[in-house]
């Protein structure tokens, strides 16, 4: 997924995102259509580049193990997901500032947690979620 997103080129992320039951999830309100053509209209540019460097940025950041040995075990970048944002040391603050505004993070911390893009995959390397949002 890094390396699709480092090429510039939104079709490389094509072969990642599954079909039907095994579909990653884009949006919580689901996808109809053509997966790349949404998030081509996901970025800002239109053309997929602004939600590439997106997902660039978010792989390039740590990540957290969640239900680690059940059935829902899952990776999911940023790490910030699964830390209360007001614990957040300052070094880990400014990681935060290079995914978001100043006004995101005070957008984030009146809903009560992050809640910009994240990524979620499987141990077994099944790219599961892409969204934004609660």
């Amino acid at each position: 997924l890094l390396e699709a997103a480092q090429s510039g080129d939104i079709e490389k992320l094509r072969p990642y995102i599954g079909e039907g039951d095994d579909a990653t999830m884009l949006s919580f309100g689901g996808v109809d259509g053509d997966p790349i053509e949404f998030l081509k209209s996901l970025s800002g540019d239109g053309e997929g580049y602004e939600i590439l460097a997106i997902l660039e940025d978010v792989l390039q950041s740590g990540f957290v193990h969640f239900d680690e040995g059940t059935e829902n075990d899952l990776y999911i970048w940023p790490y910030f997901y699964g830390m209360p944002l007001d614990k957040l040391t300052p070094a880990q603050r400014v990681e935060l500032y290079r995914l978001v505004t100043h006004g995101d993070y005070e957008d984030m911390k009146s809903f009560g947690a992050y809640n910009f893009y994240r990524i979620g995959i499987t141990p077994q390397g099944r790219w599961r979620f892409f969204v934004a949002g609660d």
